[in-house]
């Protein structure tokens, strides 16, 4: 695709070797993306080398996640995004997690969760350095991310976001997804935050 700003950009699925892309992208994302949300000292204490170690471990794994990357010409990686078949759980806790994470409190409800395993995906991550943001990039990542699910039979898709970041919240509503009422508290970097739950049907 071409972007808006003349730049022509790929997708393709990660490999191991693309782990030190991915964190870095990992990493410069959150530090624009939530400056004011999260404290700076913990941002600016961001590890794209320790990441690398995290996302190499993943891409490894006999369970790995699904890795799509948005490229340049030169082949840099300027955005990703990570899917998985639904946990069944509420996000887990990792230094940096893929919208939130660390210690998660109930909003009140029971905990039952009526999502289906074997027919709901979770969109675990998507970023983008911030030069690419408002390019168009992360809207063609989205739809080649919700085109994978939808082939490999998943019927419901969820994610993650800050109640705070809206930013996110307007461009994952822009593609139609909508939050479903379920919220969690998170502490991250020694500051709570309220995170909610968006949902899309992929066969509307």
């Amino acid at each position: 695709m071409t972007t808006s700003s003349g730049t022509t950009t790929s997708i393709r699925e990660a490999t191991p070797e693309d782990a030190a892309a991915l964190a870095g992208v990992h990493v410069r994302s959150w530090q624009a993306a939530y400056r004011d949300l999260l404290p700076g000292p913990y941002l600016d204490s961001l590890d794209p080398e320790e990441r690398a170690a995290v996302w190499h471990d993943r891409l490894t794994a006999p369970d790995r996640p699904t890795v799509l990357l948005a490229t340049e010409a030169d082949g840099r990686v300027v955005a990703f995004s990570c899917l998985r078949a639904w946990p069944g759980e509420e996000p887990e806790e990792s230094e940096i997690p893929e919208e939130s994470g660390a210690s998660h409190a109930s909003d009140g409800t029971d905990g039952t969760d009526a999502l289906d395993p074997t027919t709901t995906a979770e969109l675990a991550a998507l970023y983008a350095l911030p030069e690419v943001w408002g390019t168009g990039v992360g809207r063609s990542l989205l739809a080649a991310s919700t085109e994978v699910l939808v082939t490999a039979g998943f019927r419901t898709a969820v994610l993650w976001v800050f109640a705070d970041n809206t930013r996110g919240r307007r461009f994952y509503e822009a593609a139609g997804w909508r939050p479903d009422g379920r919220a969690v508290r998170d502490v991250t970097g020694g500051r709570e935050l309220e995170e909610l739950r968006y949902r899309r049907e992929l066969f509307d």
